[in-house]
């Protein structure tokens, strides 16, 4: 750790810091593999990580008051084992990408996007979401698939950056509860799922067949589509279901479709 913090707010990295999170930072946080996480939140969840596939912290960043939170909930070996740079509250402000900052702060490794390392993982619930465009609906789809005890959640090509700020914030730390693979085809899926022996269930809100007449003891994958689009022609392997609705609304938003779906599995 070192003991005089950073004080300049030109040193490199603030530099980098702030590239990861500009609007340029998607090329270097898949380039590096490397995204900022901010928070106590996330950093209490990086430091007590529930998954062999979580993102591993590289290094903290810390103003005094965060350090002080910081010992609050962990044993000092905790800290101890991973690097920390203290800064000054005006550098912390200059680095995050919050108006409010917690004083907290740090860069996370995360593995390349891989579903043969669950070749040998027993799945039961799976959650895929196709072409998500806006980061608070992908970060809380990731928060609800941890909190209803899914195995795995699986994000297609074209969808936002899962490891952008808004999404990792949106997440509430549970980034390193549930592993997380992004840039999967929906030929892929279907492929996987067949080596996994796991039924596909679509949800399209004109499909005659409803979501409770699905079996939800059954190995599954829940099937979600773009907020605009919803899902593009699917293969007959994909079992086309609708949450049906009573009131006048067009369609649920996904991630509140996202939300009933895991939980009916869930229970």
């Amino acid at each position: 750790m070192t003991h005089a913090p950073i004080t300049s707010l030109h040193s490199p990295h603030v530099e980098r810091v702030k590239a990861l999170l500009g609007p340029r930072g998607k090329k270097l946080r898949t380039l590096e593999r490397t995204f900022v996480a901010d928070g106590l939140q996330s950093i209490r969840c990086a430091l007590s990580p529930h998954t062999s596939t979580a993102p591993l912290i590289d290094l903290i960043y810390l103003t005094d008051s965060g350090y002080q939170k910081i010992r609050l909930e962990f044993a000092q070996e905790i800290i101890d084992r991973h690097e920390i740079i203290m800064v000054t509250d005006q550098v912390m402000n200059a680095m995050a990408d919050t108006q409010t900052p917690q004083g907290i702060l740090a860069l996370c490794k995360y593995l390349p996007s891989d579903l043969s390392r669950f070749a040998s993982t027993p799945l039961k619930r799976v959650a895929y979401f196709w072409q998500i465009q806006d980061p608070g609906n992908a970060g809380t789809a990731i928060r609800t698939a941890d909190a209803c005890g899914f195995d795995l959640a699986i994000f297609s090509n074209q969808s936002v950056d899962i490891y952008g700020p808004k999404t990792v914030r949106a997440t509430a730390g549970s980034l390193w509860n549930i592993p997380v693979v992004d840039d999967i085809s929906l030929d892929q899926l279907e492929l996987f799922s067949y080596e996994h022996n796991l039924a596909l269930v679509a949800f399209d809100g004109s499909a005659n067949q409803k979501l409770a007449d699905i079996d939800s003891s059954a190995p599954t994958v829940l099937v979600f589509g773009n907020e605009g689009h919803g899902l593009p022609e699917l293969a007959p392997a994909f079992q086309r279901v609708s949450i049906p609705m009573r009131g006048y609304a067009e369609s649920f938003n996904v991630a509140s479709a996202a939300a009933i779906a895991m939980y009916f599995l869930s229970i």
